[in-house]
């Protein structure tokens, strides 16, 4: 179970059982807590610090917490923010795309599900795939470097992008390199940088929802272009960019989410000389690399590697493989764009925290990050041979186009009329969270879907008995189709 839930369900516990304490009243220390509600001091001090920043409790160093006397300032009467509406749909231009945004697609992903839910709809690492001593041992080195909370260079620490530059390979030098606040921020300066709002932006089809976000809320006007098993189809690319006059591709060539398609060797260098043809730039969002399995070919170099024209503005993390808050990203360009970048990126965010930066030099610096790169290779390996497997063997009519040899997640395409929205309801019903496919598409998608993530769930046990939970919310589902059809007093299927 996640740290979070356990801490939610304790202060659940004690706010109901405040009433047992006078205003000033001490609660039970949190020795007391520890030994009875079986939790650890860390989930104690989070539960009593939640209770604090509700206004129930009040904690003193040294004293301990007691109940917080009770408030008796007079409600405030509502506001009118009707007004907003039109502000925020008032674009100023008739040719626009409105500025609505859709984080339904990133929520999915960052929501932690109701306790005893497998977690099948997750985009990190299970805690037991985290590196977390590495993690924790390299943060408390860096916080003992001289200058470590200090101002760092706005463009991040030199060594630092040095060890990004040569991730990448080629030609790439560090004064190439900006480091960012995880790939989420470094692809939302690509875009603010490469695109105004109103302009088309090409996005593979399917993509990753996070960006589709990023470019709704930037004003920009996402073009499907449309991926087989061999990443991204240069016929409608080139097609793409000649319909629309896009400046801007979007694309994973490594094990793209959520198809998890690679790039082939022969279209890579197209895709780039037909950016090129069009005068665009090619953001490329290597975001697992790190992700490889145990069966995988040597990895290609990313497509900055093989270019040295500048079409590429390259994004890498170390977020994926490392966790969730660990947000220390690159951003690569060279030519006149990389100013534009950093300048962006400054106003937007000055800096990424120098320690962040520090422990992340710490880290990949270690003997045991090579040993994490090897152990969730491993273990990411066997999560998806094990759901591949379970599928396969209870939910045969779900079928499985590819099975990736990277990252983190299966893509499966569901029968003809299947209702993505009704399945996943009864998925969570039955105690299994899932992501509906039609998020990952910026127009009318071809086909129901379902993606499956294997990596944010603690392993093959849990795996196969999200799969059976999943087996039933499918019948669930099936067997409502049919009694809305049919017969509406007709039982599930067994």
């Amino acid at each position: 179970m996640h740290e979070s839930s356990s801490v939610n369900e304790l202060a659940n516990r004690l706010r109901q059982e405040l009433n047992r304490y006078s205003p000033g009243g001490k609660l039970p220390s949190s020795r007391a807590l520890v030994e009875r509600f079986r939790v650890s001091p860390v989930t104690v001090s989070r539960a009593l610090a939640q209770l604090a920043a509700e206004g129930l409790v009040v904690t003193r160093p040294g004293a301990g917490a007691f109940r917080a006397e009770p408030r008796r300032a007079a409600p405030a009467a509502p506001g009118d923010t009707s007004w907003q509406e039109l502000a925020l749909s008032a674009d100023g231009a008739a040719d626009l795309v409105p500025r609505t945004v859709d984080a339904s697609g990133v929520v999915a992903t960052l929501a932690v599900p109701p306790p005893g839910v497998v977690e099948f709809n997750g985009g990190y690492l299970h805690p037991s795939l985290q590196p977390e001593r590495a993690m924790a041992a390299a943060l408390a080195r860096a916080g003992r470097r001289p200058g470590a909370w200090g101002r760092p260079p706005m463009e991040g620490l030199s060594e630092l992008r040095e060890w990004f530059a040569r991730g990448i390979g080629g030609t790439v030098t560090a004064a190439e390199v900006l480091i960012a606040a995880g790939g989420q921020a470094a692809l939302t300066t690509a875009l603010r940088a490469l695109a105004p709002p109103g302009a088309p932006v090409l996005v593979e089809s399917p993509t990753y929802p996070g960006m589709l976000a990023i470019a709704r809320a930037a004003g920009l006007r996402p073009v499907p272009v449309p991926v087989d098993a061999d990443g991204v189809r240069p016929d409608l690319l080139a097609a793409a960019f000649r319909a629309t006059g896009a400046r801007v591709l979007v694309c994973q060539p490594l094990f793209q989410n959520p198809t998890g398609a690679v790039l082939a060797p022969e279209r890579r260098p197209e895709v780039l000389r037909i950016a090129r043809a069009a005068g665009a730039f090619v953001i490329e969002d290597d975001f697992v690399r790190h992700h490889a399995h145990e069966d995988a070919a040597p990895l290609p170099s990313p497509l900055a590697a093989d270019d040295p024209d500048g079409v590429v503005v390259h994004v890498g993390s170390l977020t994926k493989a490392t966790a969730p808050s660990f947000r220390v990203s690159a951003l690569v360009a060279r030519g006149p764009v990389l100013e534009r970048l950093r300048a962006i990126h400054i106003v937007d965010t000055f800096f990424v925290p120098r320690p962040l930066q520090e422990a992340a030099l710490e880290l990949v610096g270690s003997p045991a990050w090579p040993r994490h790169l090897r152990s969730i290779s491993r273990e990411l390996t066997l999560r998806r041979s094990t759901l591949t497997s379970a599928l396969r063997l209870r939910l045969p009519e779900l079928a499985l186009p590819h099975i990736p040899s990277g990252g983190y997640h299966l893509w499966l395409r569901l029968p003809d009329g299947t209702d993505e929205t009704a399945l996943t309801s009864a998925a969570l019903r039955a105690g299994v969270a899932v992501t509906p496919g039609r998020p990952y598409f910026c127009a009318e998608p071809p086909a129901p879907h379902l993606r499956l993530s294997f990596a944010a769930v603690a392993g093959p046990a849990e795996i196969t008995e999200g799969v059976r939970r999943l087996k039933a919310a499918w019948a669930e589902t099936r067997g409502e189709i049919r009694s809305t059809s049919a017969d509406p007093n007709a039982s599930l299927p067994a």
